[in-house]
């Protein structure tokens, strides 16, 4: 059945009333909505963030940094996107695209802010010379597939994912023009795991990291309500045997708990002790 017709105006005007899950926040414009500040712990690297799959990438990677052996201790923010705390001014400051996570590398002579979840990886990576191909080679192939997941994810989270569970209503062209999309973009997945271990080739890299902010997220039913079943993820066989072999790693259990409210989650991470009190 298709939905009822609607003919768009000659100029769009914003209208707040317009619904969903996060029409309190959604707006046209960027920059501060009000003055803050933001708290800075005592390690260098200060983490301003929220455990969706975007926030996860990160701190995984400083989990498995750590694990590793690196010098990289880190401070983890909660920002409470759902009450507009990336619109503060010190967050702004960081991000001016006024999303989570946020990035102060305070090892250096001079603070280095970092933004976006796939130049946060690549810094660090980069920085600590870890899970990143050193030829040219296998870094051009780890590059390609992070930005292919920073590309996808506005497909499965703002397309599928808004219309699917956060809309105020269903429509069925957007629900099913984004699962057709979402749906592929897992395929692409599943055919390269044919060929390879990892996204990049043999070595897990920030690529696995990165798709596993998202892909990780459906395949432990955490996603969207019913969209594990939905997607009918289980048919990806590929995907699900790679994101059970990250899964099974104790930093990714580690880093998926950090910036998250409820039972066995840490709402703020400031040493280790705070995620071994959950594990």
């Amino acid at each position: 059945m298709a939905d009822a017709a609607y003919s768009p105006p000659e100029v769009w005007t914003w209208d707040k009333e317009n619904g969903g899950q996060f029409a309190n926040i959604n707006r046209p414009i960027a920059g501060p909505t009000h003055d803050s500040t933001l708290p800075r712990g005592t390690h260098p690297f200060q983490l301003y963030s929220l455990g969706t799959p975007n926030g996860q990438k990160v701190t995984i990677l400083f989990e498995e940094l750590l694990a590793a052996g690196h010098d990289a201790e880190y401070d983890a923010w909660i920002i409470e996107i759902g009450q507009g705390g990336q619109f503060g001014s010190d967050f702004v400051a960081i991000n001016p695209n006024s999303k989570i996570p946020a990035l102060l590398d305070l090892s250096g002579p001079k603070p280095i802010r970092v933004f976006e979840s796939g130049a946060i990886l690549l810094h660090l990576a980069e920085k600590f010379g870890a899970f990143i191909p050193t030829d040219a080679k296998g870094r051009a192939e780890c590059l390609s597939w992070l930005m292919w997941q920073m590309s996808t994810a506005p497909m499965i989270g703002g397309g599928f994912g808004h219309f699917y569970a956060y809309a105020p209503e269903k429509y069925e062209y957007p629900i099913n023009r984004y699962t057709m999309e979402t749906k592929r973009i897992i395929d692409v997945a599943d055919r390269r795991l044919t060929e390879t271990p990892f996204l990049a080739g043999d070595e897990y890299t920030i690529a696995d990291i990165a798709a596993y902010g998202w892909l990780g997220n459906i395949a432990r039913n955490e996603a969207y309500g019913t969209a594990h079943k939905f997607l009918d993820f289980g048919s990806y066989r590929n995907v699900n045997r790679w994101a059970e072999a990250i899964l099974a790693r104790t930093p990714v259990q580690r880093g998926i708990k950090v910036n998250r409210n409820g039972d066995g989650l840490v709402r703020e991470r400031h040493s280790a002790a705070d995620i071994d009190a959950v594990m």
